[in-house]
């Protein structure tokens, strides 16, 4: 489930004391009240770090991963090009859209930024990656696995390709942290993206990985009372924060359970789908993938008709739509997909709480309506008789 996922009962329940009688602000050192509320915010804070390895000292609680990706890029690279020498960012074409954007910020204010390609399956080109490392690179940030395709970066790669170079790698976890096991050590990432409610905690937190040794230093964006290392000033909502704490514990004790549970289904849900209807491709690396993202182009459908059938559903198109135009997805662009191809992909989500019965009603709705589509498509008749689309020369208008 990638958009976001419902609050595990769990952590509500862990939540429920801290929103009534444990209110108290855990910045206050003065008085029980306080002391109580930094002793659960402390608590949290070592259950995130645990589920990467980290020191609960390196967790920097924020309200969320688009503001620890903000955090990273603007903080490292502003803070290491004070002496005019490390004026250089490496990230991809394919990061969520907060990441480009803060890469654009950048580039406004003089910094040089490479956008690295990817191959057909989503993945970067390491050799490409080395290539375009050089003296003044102060930050590579590729995310860990991607929003849409659900591709999974080689992250233990990159990481040592960025430390023997001496340059800083961050990357937006947000999809990864507490499905997959994840070990900041072991991968050497400096900074790391976490977002709640992509793992069943709360909306409204999330968390930033700053390493400690060797020491990571960022410009703060957000300043005033000095919290969390002085690095994100603002009172830290103890509520939120002990729900990502809960989260982090029950995602640390079932990874293995819910990993080998989403598997299950996503495969039930592609060999079903795919057994049943002709013309459908996999979007992103078969194997190099978290099985939870599932993002498939259903040739002759139009992707937006197909959510528009399936609105009981809760779907989302390869498609963004604005209110002028229709343009394809970014991230399939990215891959060399045709627009067409990419105008009619759909993903799909699957977690903790997806049951066998959904799954199987999917696939059901999903074959009911692609024939439908593709019964009303000209071209689906044309390629039914055998005529080659890419071979007609189509009147301008």
């Amino acid at each position: 489930m990638q958009a976001t996922t419902p609050t595990d009962p769990r952590v509500l329940d862990a939540m429920l004391p801290f929103m009534t009688q444990l209110y108290g602000n855990p910045h206050s050192r003065t008085h029980q009240y306080g002391w109580e509320t930094e002793e659960a915010v402390e608590k949290a804070r070592k259950e995130v770090a645990d589920l990467i390895n980290a020191d609960p000292k390196e967790i920097i609680f924020t309200s969320g991963a688009t503001e620890s990706n903000n955090m990273s890029i603007k903080g490292i690279a502003r803070f290491y090009n004070k002496s005019g020498r490390k004026n250089h960012i490496i990230t991809t074409q394919t990061e969520h859209k907060c990441v480009l954007d803060s890469c654009r910020v950048l580039q406004e204010e003089g910094f040089d930024v490479t956008y690295l390609p990817v191959k057909p399956n989503g993945l970067i080109d390491l050799e490409q990656l080395k290539k375009a490392i050089r003296p003044e690179t102060a930050l590579v940030s590729i995310m860990t696995v991607n929003n849409e395709i659900g591709v999974l970066q080689p992250i233990e790669e990159i990481g040592k390709i960025c430390r023997s170079n001496k340059v800083f790698f961050h990357t937006d976890a947000a999809q990864a942290f507490g499905k997959i096991p994840l070990d900041v050590n072991k991968s050497n990432i400096d900074l790391m993206s976490i977002s709640g409610h992509k793992i069943y905690g709360p909306k409204g937190i999330g968390a930033l990985y700053v390493r400690r040794r060797p020491r990571v230093r960022l410009e703060p964006i957000q300043t005033g009372g000095g919290q969390e290392r002085g690095l994100r000033s603002g009172t830290v909502p103890a509520p939120l924060v002990v729900g990502l704490g809960a989260a982090c514990r029950i995602a640390r004790e079932e990874m293995q359970y819910d990993s080998e549970r989403v598997k299950r289904l996503s495969e039930r849900l592609i060999k079903g789908i795919t057994d049943q209807i002709t013309h459908v491709v996999r979007n992103g690396d078969p194997e190099h993938n978290y099985p939870g993202c599932v993002n498939l182009s259903f040739a002759y459908v139009e992707g937006e008709s197909l959510l528009m059938a399936l609105k009981d559903m809760a779907l989302s198109s390869g498609s963004a739509c604005t209110s002028a135009s229709l343009e394809p997805s970014y991230v399939l662009r990215a891959l060399g997909a045709e627009d067409e191809l990419a105008h009619s992909s759909i993903r799909f989500g699957i977690g903790r709480f997806t049951t066998d019965k959904e799954v199987e009603y999917a696939i059901r709705r999903v074959t009911q309506h692609v024939d439908k589509l593709r019964e009303m498509s000209p071209l689906w008749e044309m390629v039914q008789e055998g005529i080659d689309l890419k071979t007609i020369e189509w009147a301008q208008h």
